[in-house]
């Protein structure tokens, strides 16, 4: 496909392929679902080096919403799938890779309640050969370690799969931009992200949960605001982490990053974090495109 055949789509549009990947078992199927029922024309488990076939056969029907599942079922391509990425944005292609990933733990757990078995526990040319599961989704990391760095990492751990298809809705609904700003807050009980680029503590700041009417509220709700606001450490915490931000944002600018996602803890992630994820949000939102995501409240709402 030539780079002239793709600048001059209808009504000027422009190719966009979401590219689906990370570990087995993290919920490539619920996010590729989520896709389609955005309206992308979605393929699984589509081998690398058909990539460019497949984006110029749904060009020429007129497709220009693909998305498009990769995983280390075709894991002999995956050295190819890099250079290719590269090729196709020179050309005119927007490709977003976005990366699903879990911890260890949770894996485990979601083989054992499917009982499916993961995709590398069979030894090639070993017979009856079995890897433990553990050691499958490790040597998977491995494989997926260079993908995963250029692309937009969603820890799935903790969600849900309506959750998930939120999110990826939002994620690719989100406006276009030379780098989109993801602010996340969490619970420290429940595990730091691993989607996080940078992570905040603010369990050091004033508690609210400690204050019986503020207990059942959340960072969203005004009266919490209003106390937090009147802590001048809170202020002050905000203001360092929203310094450091604005130094560092042109570099990462610089270096094509899409997506940088800002992850803020507090203990249970209700009152702190997400009153700072949304008052640094609303600090950012004038200077580059942002996302909002609460883990914990939002899993509850």
């Amino acid at each position: 496909m030539s780079e002239s055949a793709i600048a001059d789509l209808p009504g000027g549009q422009r190719d966009e392929v979401i590219l689906v990947t990370g570990i087995s078992g993290s919920g490539k199927s619920v996010a590729l679902h989520a896709l389609e029922d955005a309206g992308y024309f979605c393929v699984d488990n589509l081998p690398p080096e058909l990539l460019r076939d497949f984006i110029r056969l749904e060009h020429a029907r007129f497709s220009h919403r693909v998305a498009v599942a990769v995983d280390v079922r075709t894991a002999g391509s995956l050295p190819h799938l890099l250079p290719l990425i590269d090729e196709l944005r020179r050309e005119g292609v927007r490709i977003r890779p976005i990366f699903l990933d879990a911890s260890t733990d949770a894996l485990v757990r979601r083989f054992s309640e499917t009982r499916r078995p993961h995709p590398l526990t069979a030894v090639p040319s070993g017979g009856d050969a079995t890897r433990a599961l553990t050691e499958a989704i490790e040597l998977e990391r491995e494989l997926l370690a260079d993908l995963r760095e250029v692309a937009t990492v969603i820890d799935t751990s903790q969600l849900r799969p309506a959750l998930l298809r939120s999110w990826v809705r939002s994620l690719v609904g989100a406006r276009e931009a030379a780098l989109t700003l993801v602010f996340e807050s969490f619970a420290y009980k429940r595990g730091v992200p691993l989607d996080a680029d940078f992570v905040f503590d603010v369990r050091v700041l004033p508690n609210p949960f400690y204050i019986r009417e503020l207990r059942p509220l959340c960072g969203r709700d005004a009266p919490v605001a209003a106390y937090l606001e009147a802590q001048p450490e809170v202020a002050e915490m905000l203001a360092q982490i929203e310094t450091f931000l604005s130094h560092w944002l042109p570099s990462f600018e610089d270096d094509q990053r899409s997506y940088l996602t800002v992850a803020v803890g507090c203990t249970g992630g209700q009152h702190r974090s997400v009153y700072s994820v949304e008052m640094l949000a609303r600090r950012f939102e004038a200077r580059v495109a942002t996302l909002i995501r609460h883990r914990e409240l939002d899993a509850r709402e």
